[in-house]
C-alpha cells in the first residue's frame, strides 16, 4: 500500500532493501541520456529545502583526475577534524560509493534510508516537469541531503559529466577545481575543446576561490575569461602553486609541493604516476584555498598523503603476476597510464586486458597503450555500452597487428588469459617471466574486474 504525500498525491512504497532502492533507481533515465537544464534538478533540491547550501562546497570538474582528487582533498580535510561528505561517479562496484560521509562509502542501510527520505518528492518533480528526473538527478538529491543530515562542514562534490548543466551545479562551490580538461564524452559536450572548457567552466561562481590544474593555452583562455567575468580569485599550477620536485620509489613516489602558502617537501605519495602528484598539488591548494590564510601543518600534509589511495586508479589488486587496474576510458587518461607503466614497473611481458564502451575514441586509446603492451586481449564488460570484444579486437589490431591481440569475450576469462601469458615470460623471451597484466579501457572494466579479484583472494 502506498503512502500519501500531504497534497494527497501517492507515493511509492519505501524501499526495503539496497536492491529495491537501487532497481527503482535504475529505472529512471540512465546517466547517458542527457537533457541540459537544472529545471527538473532545482525544483527537486528545492523541495528537499536546498540541503546544497548547508555546508561548504569544493567542486570539481575535469576530464580525468577528479575522483583521485576529490579523495585527496578529502582525506586532507579529515586530518583537519572537519566532518566531510563526498560525491563521487561513476562507482567502481557498489553504487553506495557515490555517497559518502567521513571518508566512507554509507552503507546500505543509509543508502536505502537516503532514498527513502527523497523518493516521495520525486513523484512531485515527474509530475510538474516535461521530463522525469534521471537516475544521476535523483542521486545527487540523495548525496545533498545525506551530507545535510550527517551533516557535514564540507562537501567534496565531483561533476557527472561537463559543469554548467550537470546537475551537482546548484550548489555553489566554495571552491571550484578544474582538473586537465581534454576530449571525452565528444558525442554530449562536442569536439570543441573551447566549447567543452565554456561548459566546465560553469562551475565557476562568483566570489568563488578557483584552482586551475595545467591547461593547455585555448583552455586555460576560456577558465580566465570565466573568473574575471564572475569576479572569482584564481590559483594556477605552475605559477601560484606545483609539484616542485618528485622521485618515483617501491610504492609510490616522493614529492614537493608548493602550495598557496608554503612550500611542503618530501612527503611520500603512495600512488604511481606524474598525473598523480599533480593531482595531490592540487587536491593540497584546493584545500589551501578553502581554509584560507595559515598553512598548513607540515606533519599533518605528510600523515595525510601518506593515507591517500584511489582504487580502481593503477591500483595493484594481486602479485604473481602482478595485476594492475586503471580506469584510463580516453586518450588523455591512457596517456598518463602508459607513462606511469613505463616509470614504475619494468614489466616483461606486460599483457593488456581492454574492454571500453562504444562511444569512446576508441582509437586513441588503444594508441596510447600501444608502446607499452606486449600482447593484448580485447574483451567486454557487462554493460549495454560496452563495445563488443569482437569489434574492439578489429579495431586492434589495425594498430597492433593480428599476432599481438587476442579476442576473449568473457572478461573473467580475459584475465586468466593475460595472467597466464604474463607468467610465462620466457615466451617472450624473458627466462625470469616478470610479467604483468594492466586491465583498463573502463571504469565498469575495472570494478567487475575488482570485484572478482578480491572474492578470488577472500
Amino acid at each position: 500500500m502506498s503512502d500519501d504525500l500531504n497534497d494527497g498525491t501517492p507515493s511509492p512504497r519505501p524501499a526495503q532493501t539496497f536492491s529495491e532502492a537501487e532497481d527503482a533507481l535504475l529505472s529512471r533515465w540512465p546517466e547517458t541520456r542527457l537533457e541540459p537544464s537544472l529545471d527538473r534538478i532545482r525544483a527537486f533540491v528545492e523541495l528537499l529545502g536546498d540541503p546544497q547550501r548547508s555546508y561548504r562546497v569544493v567542486h570539481l570538474t575535469g576530464t580525468n583526475g577528479k575522483t583521485s582528487t576529490s579523495r585527496m582533498i578529502d582525506t586532507l580535510l579529515r586530518a583537519l577534524d572537519l566532518r566531510t561528505g563526498r560525491f563521487t561517479s561513476p562507482h567502481v562496484e557498489r553504487m553506495t560509493e557515490r555517497i559518502s560521509i567521513d571518508g566512507e562509502p554509507v552503507d546500505d542501510e543509509a543508502f536505502v534510508r537516503a532514498f527513502n527520505d527523497v523518493a516521495p518528492y520525486t513523484w512531485l518533480v515527474d509530475a510538474e516537469q516535461p521530463h522525469p528526473l534521471s537516475f544521476f538527478e535523483t542521486v545527487v538529491g540523495m548525496a545533498f541531503a545525506a551530507f545535510a543530515d550527517a551533516p557535514v562542514d564540507v562537501a567534496v562534490v565531483e561533476v557527472g559529466m561537463g559543469g554548467g548543466w550537470d546537475a551537482t551545479n546548484v550548489a555553489d562551490g566554495d571552491v571550484a577545481v578544474v582538473l586537465p580538461v581534454a576530449m571525452d564524452h565528444a558525442q554530449y559536450l562536442g569536439d570543441d575543446l573551447r566549447l567543452i572548457a565554456r561548459e566546465k567552466a560553469g562551475i565557476i561562481k562568483p566570489g568563488s576561490r578557483v584552482v586551475l590544474a595545467e591547461q593547455s593555452p585555448e583552455v586555460a583562455a576560456v577558465l580566465l575569461e570565466r573568473v574575471v567575468e564572475v569576479g572569482a580569485t584564481v590559483a594556477r599550477e605552475g605559477m601560484e602553486f606545483g609539484v616542485v620536485a618528485r622521485t618515483a620509489g617501491i610504492g609510490g613516489q616522493v614529492v614537493s609541493i608548493q602550495g598557496l602558502h608554503a612550500r611542503y617537501d618530501d612527503l611520500f605519495l603512495p600512488l604511481h604516476g606524474a598525473h598523480q602528484a599533480q593531482n595531490a598539488a592540487v587536491a593540497l591548494a584546493s584545500v589551501e584555498a578553502l581554509l584560507g590564510g595559515e598553512p598548513l601543518a607540515d606533519d599533518l600534509v605528510r600523515d595525510a598523503f601518506a593515507q591517500f589511495t584511489s582504487p580502481g586508479r593503477f591500483e595493484v589488486i594481486r602479485r604473481n603476476p602482478t595485476i594492475v587496474l586503471d580506469a584510463a576510458h580516453n586518450p588523455h587518461g591512457a596517456a598518463a597510464t602508459a607513462a606511469t607503466i613505463a616509470e614504475a614497473f619494468s614489466f616483461s611481458p606486460l599483457i593488456g586486458v581492454i574492454g571500453v564502451m562504444g562511444d569512446k575514441d576508441v582509437d586513441g586509446v588503444l594508441a596510447a597503450f600501444e608502446p607499452e603492451l606486449t600482447h593484448l586481449i580485447c574483451t567486454r564488460n557487462s554493460t549495454p555500452r560496452s563495445m563488443t570484444a569482437a569489434e574492439l579486437g578489429r579495431r586492434a589490431e589495425e594498430i597492433y597487428g593480428p599476432d599481438r591481440v587476442t579476442v576473449v569475450d568473457d572478461l573473467a576469462d580475459a584475465i586468466d588469459r593475460a595472467a597466464t601469458l604474463a607468467e610465462a615470460g620466457e615466451a617472450y623471451g624473458d627466462a625470469l617471466g616478470s610479467g604483468g597484466v594492466l586491465v583498463t579501457g573502463s571504469v565498469y572494466t575495472v570494478g567487475e574486474a575488482r570485484t572478482m579479484l578480491k572474492r578470488r583472494m577472500s
